[in-house]
């Protein structure tokens, strides 16, 4: 299985990175860590989009989500919604073609250092995604990072919840093969 994990941020000691890394390792396959700094594009706009059509980044982007089989995005929260170098990622992606997911089966992630874990962002991220061909197959928010997460989620009650997610997402995967 080849599985594609990236946090959705541009922070070069992203949490949302670690997490997403830490949460792809806990299934077997080829795993391809990207991140969105390898992506960046001009702001979008329609007249830049006029102007001079689509960046080779957002086809990139579409390349890379299409090889995969599975995907693990973790959620950054900025001001209660997504950062702004992921939402101009989906917008340019979007444009490209609306299917910025391809239908892939997805883990969807989030955290942050504070005690919600980045549910709002997650929670726009569960009613935006399926729009664009998400098929999200489970999520979880860790709240508290800095004090729950350290070489993986030291919380009992947080890692049993992880790991239960983790096995029933398994099980879809199975029986979507």
């Amino acid at each position: 299985m080849k599985i594609l994990a990236f946090g959705a941020s541009t922070s070069k000691s992203s949490i949302n990175q670690q997490f997403a890394h830490y949460a792809a390792h806990q299934f077997e396959g080829e795993i391809n860590m990207i991140d969105l700094n390898d992506f960046e594009m001009p702001v979008f706009s329609v007249d830049k989009e006029k102007e001079d059509g689509y960046p080779d980044e957002a086809y990139e982007f579409h390349e890379i989500i299409e090889n995969a089989d599975f995907l693990v995005v973790s959620m950054t929260e900025h001001n209660g919604s997504y950062s702004a170098a992921f939402k101009n990622t989906l917008d340019w992606c979007s444009r490209l073609n609306n299917s910025v997911f391809h239908e892939k089966p997805m883990l969807l992630i989030s955290t942050s250092p504070g005690k919600l874990g980045a549910k709002f962002v997650l929670e726009a991220a569960l009613s935006r995604f399926p729009r664009h061909t998400a098929n999200i197959l489970g999520h979880f928010s860790l709240p508290s990072f800095g004090e729950n997460f350290k070489d993986g989620i030291i919380n009992e009650e947080l890692k049993k919840e992880f790991d239960d997610l983790i096995e029933n997402v398994k099980e879809t995967l199975a029986k979507i093969k």
